[in-house]
């Protein structure tokens, strides 16, 4: 008893010894955990390893767990129940130092004892009692493992750990396949299927159809011409302003042909690095060898085909390269077979000449602005998806719309069907078209004037601009003179230009410039010199611009048939005292015009007081109302001046 006892205490004591141990665990982990925290590689091997430790404890842990059917014992009552022959039959298990004990009057299969022992006990005092009692024993040591468990764990540790080197090793692959493919070719591989357009679709530039439909045929039929030595046109660039269809063009001839299309803008092959524009014509001149009969698309080539020898770096820089890889691909001394190259721009006049040569772009094709006939075919293609009331004319919206392009017809149809569905109607009306065409012209509208002096000196210089450009032999008819804002004007005067005259003459400029110095001019007869107002700022730009065209472009001036200026900028290469002689010419071209729109406003100041009285009443006069009303008032006037010359 006493034996038991102590050895009772130094369990105790063991077992506080374990506690203030454990409680010292937590603070050198805290301290650990800060230094582990610091290097992510670390941190997560350590989780890991603290996996396995809880995975390999988990059996022991599980196997402390008591049964329902087990009752706890004391080795101190084992004793005396040896000792009294109530012991039937003992297990004892050295693993766990567990002994199970079954006494006398139980059902051994409902309850037994399960008491702890000892390593001393099992070895001396307890085998020694069962003996001298003759109570039958067994010996069963609990299965162990442990073992198995830590191979388990330690296999998926290393299988974790494998893991993670073949992500990093294939992010370090990615990485150098990059950098690998940092030249090759960024050109979307389109086959027909994916274009969905066709020549139906295209609208409105019916020569350059025409034009490309032998392209087409030799893409179909390539010996339909070779037969007779005919060879296909290796490149053909398309040249218009924006908006007009040259991409559109482009796509319907992969989808006519049905072959391969290949597009690729011109500034994707531009790089800081030298060499790697090179190297993606190159790699795109592969592709689509191996996937001939196609096409080669290029957008905006002037950003890779401008001269040479004008930029920064002479011969040498990126862009330079890849034109000269360029030229090569396309007529150097491997044929391209079947690879026609299209290219679209708006700058011809920027491309290099070797590019422009028989051989590399064979054929130029102008994509124009739509004529009367070709924008009432855009406008029909258009409205093909939307619901558009009958009464609404497409010949009509095709009139009132000189020098819309493609693209800006599609914008004034879809403008017009958002004002529909905004207004909950079922259909598009005229009404929708023309604020959508007045919207895409001039911007948002505002919020009206209200009538005071600022509208009516508004309302002066409208009608200043309208019946200038009205009176004057050679100008542009009106279209409409509103006073309701849009976008940052507070009044506008449109004209709609004769579509019949390809060539601008000198009367028709000068009857442009006086119409825009008509507001100027109307402003200074009825409010004086002094109550001008800044809104000609914009029509004396024009005005000096179209006064500067005349004299150096033009040759509509005293100096002569001289071209001293082009389109892109302005080249100083006449002297001071030439530079002086085109002042000279522009202000006396502009001071003409402005003489020529004041004294048609002083003649006619009375009409001028009626159209600007019936403007502020309707906020907006329609280009045939506002004729009819000249008309009208003249008639009037005529008549009234012949009865006070009877009365005389």
């Amino acid at each position: 008893m006493d034996n038991y006892l102590k050895l009772a205490s130094g369990q105790n004591q063991t077992q506080q010894a374990m506690i203030k141990q454990s409680t010292a665990i937590p603070k050198v982990q805290q301290q650990k955990k800060q230094k582990i925290f610091s290097k992510k590689w670390d941190w997560f091997i350590t989780g890991l390893m603290l996996i396995q430790s809880l995975l390999i404890a988990t059996p022991s842990l599980g196997q402390t767990k008591t049964d329902t059917k087990i009752e706890q014992g004391s080795y101190t009552q084992l004793i005396e129940n040896v000792k009294s022959n109530q012991v039937v039959n003992v297990e004892i298990d050295p693993k766990r130092q567990k002994a199970k004990v079954t006494l006398k009057d139980q059902d051994r299969k409902e309850r037994y004892q399960e008491i702890s022992i000892f390593k001393n006990h099992f070895n001396t005092e307890l085998i020694t009692k069962l003996r001298d009692h003759e109570v039958p024993f067994t010996i069963r040591p609990s299965t162990d493992n442990s073992a198995t468990i830590g191979l388990v764990t330690n296999l998926i540790v290393l299988f974790l750990l494998f893991a993670i080197f073949l992500v990093i090793l294939r992010r370090s692959a990615n990485v150098s396949g990059q950098a690998m493919n940092f030249g090759k070719s960024r050109a979307r591989f389109q086959m027909e299927a994916k274009t969905g357009i066709t020549f139906d679709i295209v609208a409105g530039i019916d020569e350059a159809k025409d034009e490309l439909q032998e392209v087409v045929t030799f893409l179909k039929q390539p010996e339909k011409f070779t037969a007779i030595g005919a060879k296909i046109p290796k490149g053909v660039l398309l040249v218009g302003p924006p908006g007009t269809g040259k991409t559109l063009l482009a796509k319907a001839i992969a989808g006519e042909a049905a072959v391969p299309f290949f597009s690729m803008s011109g500034s994707e092959f531009v790089e800081m690095f030298v060499g790697v524009g090179a190297s993606r014509v190159r790699d795109l001149f592969r592709k689509a060898k191996e996937n001939a009969p196609c096409l080669i698309f290029i957008d905006e080539i002037d950003a890779v085909g401008r001269q040479r020898g004008v930029g920064y770096g002479g011969g040498n820089d990126e862009r330079e390269q890849t034109l000269n890889q360029l030229l090569t691909e396309m007529d150097g001394f491997e044929g391209n077979q079947g690879i026609i190259v299209i290219a679209a721009t708006n700058r011809s006049h920027v491309l290099d000449k070797a590019l422009l040569r028989p051989g590399r772009f064979d054929r130029q094709l102008m994509v124009d602005y739509p004529d009367l006939k070709g924008r009432q075919s855009i406008l029909e293609v258009h409205a093909r998806d939307k619901k558009v009331d009958k009464k609404v004319s497409l010949e009509a919206i095709a009139r009132r719309t000189p020098g819309f392009t493609g693209a800006d017809l599609a914008n004034v149809l879809n403008e017009a069907a958002i004002f529909t569905a905004r207004r909950r109607k079922e259909a598009i009306t005229m009404t929708e078209v023309n604020d959508a065409i007045d919207r895409v012209v001039a911007g948002m509208e505002g919020t009206p004037l209200v009538d005071n002096k600022s509208k009516r000196l508004i309302a002066y210089h409208e009608v200043g601009h309208a019946i200038v450009g009205t009176l004057c032999s050679g100008h542009d008819l009106v279209e409409k003179v509103t006073l309701i804002p849009r976008g940052q004007v507070k009044g506008l005067t449109w004209f709609t230009p004769d579509e019949e005259y390809k060539l601008t003459t000198r009367n028709q400029l000068l009857a442009r410039i006086a119409g825009l110095l008509g507001g100027r001019a109307a402003e200074e007869e009825i409010f004086g010199e002094d109550e001008v107002t800044t809104g000609a700022g914009n029509d004396i730009e024009k005005v000096t611009h179209l006064a500067r065209q005349m004299v150096t472009r033009f040759g509509m001036s005293e100096l002569g048939l001289v071209a001293l200026e082009n389109d892109d900028h302005n080249d100083s290469d006449y002297s001071q005292e030439i530079a002086g002689k085109i002042d000279h010419q522009v202000r006396h071209i502009i001071n003409y015009c402005h003489n020529k729109a004041r004294n048609i406003i002083q003649d006619n100041r009375n009409a001028i007081d009626y159209l600007v009285d019936v403007l502020i009443d309707q906020e907006t006069i329609e280009g045939e109302q506002f004729r009819q009303l000249l008309e009208r008032f003249e008639v009037s006037f005529q008549q009234s001046l012949e009865y006070s010359i009877k009365l005389l």
